[in-house]
């Protein structure tokens, strides 16, 4: 994702990358702080934290949150 966005601005990519990272390792304190998504098999163990135009999907274990996939929110639109 950074390398896709720094084609177009780097500085831009830089700050993103910063801004996910940082809001990703609150998880571990506060791994409710997403959203449950409904379709999964387990809505409580996966879930979506959106941050700006980002989704951040992952999954809650006893001593594991696994990020699943971080995409922006557009990207299904295309």
């Amino acid at each position: 994702m950074r390398e896709f966005i720094a084609v177009h601005n780097p500085t831009a990519a830089s700050r993103i990358a910063a801004e996910l990272i940082t809001k990703i390792e609150l998880l571990p304190e506060f791994p409710k702080m997403g959203s449950p998504v409904k379709l999964a098999p387990v809505p409580d163990v996966i879930r979506d934290m959106v941050f700006g135009k980002y989704v951040v999907r992952y999954s809650v274990h006893t001593n594991t949150i696994i990020i699943l996939r971080i995409w922006h929110g557009l990207e299904n639109e295309r």
